[in-house]
């Protein structure tokens, strides 16, 4: 990693070994803020998301007070998960195990044929740090999470006319990509290949623009006065581990669709009739969303081993939106369906090359990846700080 020349990708061992995965997993992300999912999918008392972090489980709970609490999924008694990976309803959490019962604030209710001096205080769920920020869920396993509040009064009024509290899940997918999870992102980050790789995407993404969507000609100064009378702000909003910006689509294009039109007829976003292009939020080490006037779009890099990754997706609509009425499912997520298809064919044929001895670190485009170029930058930095505590 320090041996890494400057302003390029990393040596082949960060994107194969055993045991850099294992580091990426305590140092990466055991020491960061997660992108977990929406408030909209867990919207009643007794609602759960569960989830893996790598090998970790993790379950979020809708309280009957109306908060959001984080756990590990792991039972006090002898370690076995409450809830296989999912989302569901619950009035209390029962270990399929051996049966101790728990509450939606994490406390052990019950645990029969245990001794008489056991203490039940002492064995609830063990909490995970919990953030919400204007509808959208972010966790920390670390003990001492990083501060948030930046991200928190920067991002919460460029999300704000998205309404995501009123929001719903219209749909999630799943998608096993053989590549590791760096290579997923690096090419998350980037759009030197969507010309030829994203037919679709193209349509509507202005693609020619820079990572920042600068513009050559009066593009930007138009999309910027014309945000400015609908009262949305633009950004560019962020730290060195978050970035929000919105930016303008394609001429002739509304929406990000296969056919630059709407493709949901109640609308998240209305202002201006809905042309507001997209605001993209990425937050590190592993994800990105677009958040447009129709929908939400969510995407994940979840490492599950040096050259597996899953990338979950979800799509969120207006919550009045009636699935066959005002969208069609297959139109509304075909655009980002078939990019992640053919993102998941760059990512494997990356990871294959990367294997090859004959691979180095190779330069990155100033232009065409700046935005890669500031995630591994961030990768090492975050990582070298990490190393630190043990060199002190």
């Amino acid at each position: 990693m320090r041996a890494r020349p400057a302003g390029h990708s990393l040596p082949q061992g960060l994107y194969t070994g055993a045991a850099a995965f294992e580091f990426d997993l305590a140092a990466i992300f055991g020491n960061s803020w997660l992108f977990a999912g929406f408030e909209a999918e867990i919207k009643k008392p007794g609602d759960y998301l569960s989830f893996m972090v790598g090998r970790w489980p993790v379950i979020i709970l809708h309280g009957r007070d109306g908060e959001l609490r984080a756990f590990h999924n792991s039972c006090r008694h002898r370690g076995s998960i409450l809830c296989k990976p999912g989302e569901g309803h619950v009035t209390r959490l029962v270990c399929p195990y051996h049966s101790w019962t728990y509450g939606l604030d994490g406390r052990l209710l019950a645990a029969s044929r245990m001794p008489e001096d056991f203490q039940k205080n002492e064995h609830g769920l063990k909490p995970v740090h919990l953030e919400r920020i204007a509808g959208a869920i972010f966790i920390c396993l670390a003990g001492t999470p990083p501060d948030i509040s930046v991200m928190r009064s920067d991002l919460t009024p460029l999300l704000a006319p998205h309404d995501l509290q009123h929001a719903k899940l219209a749909y999630q997918s799943t998608l096993v990509e053989n590549a590791n999870w760096k290579l997923v992102m690096e090419n998350g980050r980037e759009c030197y290949h969507c010309a030829s790789g994203h037919p679709e995407l193209s349509a509507s993404f202005p693609i020619n623009a820079s990572a920042y969507f600068d513009f050559e000609d009066d593009t930007a100064a138009r999309y910027e006065a014309r945000m400015a009378d609908l009262g949305i702000p633009i950004g560019p909003a962020g730290e060195d581990w978050w970035q929000a910006v919105r930016f303008p689509l394609n001429d002739g294009t509304v929406a990000m669709s296969t056919s630059g039109q709407f493709s949901v007829n109640t609308l998240m976003c209305d202002l201006g009739g809905g042309n507001t292009g997209s605001l993209r939020w990425a937050i590190e080490p592993n994800n990105f969303c677009h958040s447009t006037s129709e929908y939400t779009f969510a995407f994940t890099a979840i490492p599950v081993s040096p050259t597996e990754t899953h990338v979950v997706s979800k799509w969120l609509v207006h919550e009045d939106a009636v699935e066959g009425v005002d969208y069609d499912l297959d139109t509304l997520t075909h655009l980002w369906t078939q990019t992640n298809l053919q993102d998941k064919e760059f990512a494997e044929n990356n990871q294959l090359g990367v294997n090859s001895p004959g691979y180095t670190p190779g330069p990155y485009s100033p232009a065409a990846e700046s935005l890669t170029l500031r995630f591994v930058d961030w990768y090492c930095a975050k990582a070298a700080t990490y190393l630190e505590q043990f060199e002190a």
